[in-house]
């Protein structure tokens, strides 16, 4: 596998070499001191050069970052699956290296370079001057926001409102779309109220990665094991106690925040959706009404 310094030789020579690459910058990870190094790590790069039609219309040149494993392109993925994309101000490839390196790589045009806004970025290269002055790499664009009161309402009324879904499609034993509900909507909401029970915590001073990632870093073992148990696999009675696991940790942690935080919790809404469950999950199969 080759070196972090050896990477980096590469990236930046290559831009040297080439006189269409007016400038290289890095974000992501790698720019963010608070992130532990490890094997994994992408080099997220970004190329300013004068035109991006030459780099994606003749693509032979990035055979000289390394032997690929495999790649994608998300600009032409997302163009497949019927999204507006404009190649000509921003294209990108995704490079697995053989040698387990991995590469994110993307061209911008001089004119959308000069706009750069990014507090987690590093400026490898400028051979014209063009990008603006960026202050040392701080990853505060990404910290827990507070929520106002309404964001708060908002994101209970959604966990609970979403469930009906889920017990809908539990009682028709629709899999696929239980699970679709479930982790698209009421999981969510609850990844979110554990990310503002830590930003107070923390004075929304931190940020717990991309997915929530480090959520684990700044929960209590016991929260965290609830949390893990409302992960479900495929099987009927094990998605519903998954459910009821995530029904309490939310109603621990909404109340919690009106407490501690002075929000307001619509304790009703929340009675009333618990127990729609509890009967949808004793419900007949054979039943010809709800209530």
């Amino acid at each position: 596998m080759r070196s972090e310094e050896e990477m980096f030789d590469l990236i930046i020579s290559t831009a040297q070499k080439d006189d269409r690459i007016r400038a290289v910058y890095m974000n992501g990870s790698r720019t963010n001191k608070k992130v532990k190094k490890d094997i994994f790590q992408d080099y997220d790069i970004v190329y300013v050069v004068r035109k991006n039609k030459p780099f994606y219309e003749e693509t032979a040149w990035i055979d000289i970052f390394g032997e690929r494993l495999y790649m994608q392109c998300p600009d032409e993925i997302d163009r497949c699956n019927g999204f507006h994309v404009d190649f000509d101000k921003c294209y990108g490839w995704l490079i697995q290296f053989k040698d387990g390196n991995r590469l994110d790589l993307h061209v911008i045009p001089e004119e959308e370079a000069k706009a750069l806004d990014d507090k987690l970025c590093v400026i490898l290269l400028d051979k014209d001057g063009i990008l603006p002055t960026v202050s040392e790499p701080a990853d505060e664009d990404y910290w827990i926001k507070k929520p106002a009161q309404k964001e708060f309402e908002a994101c209970c009324n959604e966990f609970w409102w979403c469930l009906n879904n889920v017990a809908k499609g539990l009682w028709r034993e629709e899999i696929p779309y239980v699970h679709k509900m479930l982790y698209d909507g009421s999981h969510l909401e609850l990844v979110k109220l554990l990310n503002w029970k830590i930003g107070y915590e923390t004075q929304f001073r931190i940020s717990t990665g991309k997915a929530s990632k480090y959520l684990q870093k700044y929960l209590d073992e016991d929260i965290w094991e609830r949390f893990l148990d409302t992960y479900a696999n495929g099987n009927i009675d094990n998605i519903w106690h998954s459910v009821f696991v995530m029904c309490g940790l939310f109603n621990d942690i909404a109340c919690e925040l009106e407490r501690r935080w002075g929000h307001t919790y619509n304790l009703k809404e929340a009675e009333a959706g618990y127990k729609f469950l509890k009967h949808v999950q004793t419900l007949p199969k054979d039943a010809k009404e709800i209530f």
